[in-house]
Order: structure tokens, then C-alpha cells, then sequence
């Protein structure tokens, strides 16, 4: 939903009006409204008119439309100053060295347009969203070592044995139980035995 408000034919130079308007373009209407309470500028009051104007354009056109629009949510999609006439004033003010300037009385128009739907990213957050999606590797590997892997261990023959053994479908019988672990135990002491004799030579 968007809605557009016009002050036209303020008195103020256009140059002056500008510096206050470009303080709430694109800010939320509830921090440019507080903005506009703290600046010391006379265009600051005329401003904020004309911003309530905008917000209550927005909800009149909403409720027209039979749609729900909270004014909180509102935000300035753009707010811009046009030259208006000058005053045509055929006055003089006295000037250095005998001269005379003529006197001009500026006047301008503002335009504030606010809109319901959701704000693009700013370049400001989305330079902080990619510094911090470039910190989170650099915290992960910032004590430089490699995640530990998991080791392979071969199995040797006799627990490729004891596996088969564990894994088979049927349920081995007790005498069958009773020889693969004589086996196990036999070739266990035969390790041992080389093992020793090996360190005898040493």
C-alpha cells in the first residue's frame, strides 16, 4: 500500500528544505517523525505535516480497499523538494560600497510518498551480512587445524573371523561356539609365542 502526500508553495528556499528532508528518506515513519520533533530547522515543522498527511492517506486508501495496514509499518519510499516561485517583490537591500541586492523571497514544494511493502536491503546491510558470512569460516578454522578424521583400522584374520562368526544368520550351536573360541584362544597364544621369541632374539 502506498500513499502520497504534497505541501506546496512553502515559504523556504528549496536548498534549505532539502537538508531536512534527506535525514528521513527511507527511515521508518516513527523514527522520521522523531527526527523531525529534534531538528532545529524551520522546515522541520511543515515536514512532519505533511509526513501525518502521508500516513493518513495510507490508511484511508487501506481501508477503502478493505485491507489492514498498520501505521508502524510504514515506511518513506521517497521524499523529494521542488523549486516553487519566487516571490515577486520589487524591494532592495543595501549592499557594500554604495550597492544595492535585490530581494527575493523563495518558496518550495515538498512530496513525501510512503509505502506497506517490504524494504529492499540497504548497501549497509548487505556489506554486513557478507562480512559475516566471510568471519564464520575464519572462526571455524581460525586454530588452523584440519578436522580429525576418522581412522580406518583393518581388521586382521582372526577378528574377520570372530565377525563372521557374530554376523551369521543362523544361531550357532554350542559345540560350534566352543571351536571358535579354542581357535581364537589357540591363534592368540601363537601371537604371543612369535612376539616373545622375536623380542629373545633382540
Amino acid at each position: 500500500m502506498e500513499a502520497i502526500a504534497k505541501t506546496k508553495y512553502l515559504k523556504g528556499s528549496p536548498r534549505k528544505a532539502r537538508l531536512v528532508i534527506d535525514l528521513i528518506r527511507g527511515q521508518k515513519v516513527d523514527r522520521a517523525l522523531a527526527i523531525l520533533k529534534f531538528t532545529q530547522k524551520r522546515a522541520a515543522q511543515p515536514i512532519a505535516k505533511c509526513l501525518n498527511s502521508a500516513i493518513a492517506n495510507a490508511t484511508y486508501k487501506a481501508e477503502q480497499k478493505n485491507i489492514a495496514v498498520d501505521p508502524d509499518d510504514l515506511w518513506i519510499k521517497s521524499c523529494y523538494v521542488d523549486m516553487g516561485p519566487t516571490k515577486n517583490r520589487r524591494r532592495m537591500r543595501p549592499a557594500p560600497q554604495g550597492r544595492v541586492y535585490r530581494e527575493q523571497r523563495h518558496y518550495c514544494h515538498i512530496t513525501i510518498e510512503v509505502s506497506s511493502d517490504e524494504r529492499p536491503a540497504s548497501e549497509k546491510q548487505l556489506k554486513t551480512e557478507a562480512a559475516k558470512a566471510k568471519a564464520k569460516p575464519a572462526v571455524e578454522n581460525k586454530s588452523g587445524k584440519k578436522p580429525a578424521q576418522a581412522k580406518k583400522v583393518k581388521p586382521t584374520a582372526d577378528k574377520e573371523q570372530k565377525v563372521e562368526a557374530v554376523t551369521t544368520d543362523t544361531v550357532p550351536d554350542k559345540k560350534d561356539q566352543e571351536q571358535v573360541i579354542k581357535e581364537s584362544t589357540a591363534s592368540e597364544k601363537d601371537t604371543d609365542m612369535t612376539t616373545s621369541e622375536e623380542q629373545g632374539k633382540e
